[in-house]
C-alpha cells in the first residue's frame, strides 16, 4: 500500500524525521519513548509509524553485528565484470555466497561491487574462486570505516528543521 498521498515526493516532516532518527538510533525504541521525545500521544506515534511502513519509507528493524566480534577479522570489497554472456550466472552465485554481505549492480567497467565478511585470505580466496570461473574480479581489502552506514542527508535529525 505505498500509495498513501502524505509521503508523495517524500514530504516527511520534522516529527517523521525525529521519529526515523529515533528508530535508526535504536529500533527498539518504545512507542511510548518515542511519543515523549516528539511530543505527541502514543497511538499518535503508531499511526505514523505505520503509514512510513506502509509507504515503503521504513523498509524493515534489523540488529546490527559486528563481524569482528563473529570471527570475520577481514571485510573485502570485491568489484566484479563477468565475462561475456554471465551477468545473470555471476548475479545468481553472488546470492548463494553467505560471505557477501551486500552487492550492487553498478555502472562503469565492472558490473558489481559486493562487500563480503571473512575469516582469512584463505576464505577470501575460496570465495574469490567461486566468482572467477565466470567473471574478472578485483579486491580491496578494508583497513578501517571512517564513515559508519548511516542516513541520507536528506534527513536532518533536528526536529525542527524544514524538509528542502
Amino acid at each position: 500500500m505505498r500509495n498513501n498521498l502524505r509521503y508523495n515526493n517524500n514530504q516527511i516532516d520534522g516529527i517523521d524525521r525525529h521519529i526515523l532518527h529515533t528508530l535508526v538510533d535504536d529500533a527498539r525504541t518504545s512507542t511510548a519513548e518515542i511519543a515523549r521525545k516528539v511530543a505527541l500521544s502514543p497511538p499518535s506515534v503508531a499511526e505514523r509509524i505505520k503509514r512510513l511502513e506502509e509507504a515503503g519509507i521504513i523498509t524493515g528493524y534489523t540488529a546490527t553485528i559486528d563481524p569482528k566480534a563473529l570471527g570475520l577479522e577481514l571485510t573485502a570489497w570485491i568489484r566484479i565484470r563477468p565475462l561475456p554472456g554471465q551477468l545473470d550466472k555471476v548475479a545468481d552465485i553472488l546470492k548463494t555466497l553467505a560471505a557477501v554481505v551486500e552487492c550492487d549492480r553498478i555502472t562503469g567497467e565492472d558490473c558489481f561491487v559486493a562487500r563480503a565478511h571473512v575469516k582469512s585470505v584463505g576464505e577470501l580466496e575460496a570465495l574469490i574462486d567461486e566468482i572467477i570461473p565466470y567473471a574478472m574480479t578485483n579486491t580491496s581489502l578494508v583497513q578501517s570505516s571512517p564513515v559508519a552506514r548511516r542516513l541520507p542527508p536528506i534527513l536532518p535529525k533536528d526536529l525542527n528543521a524544514k524538509a528542502d
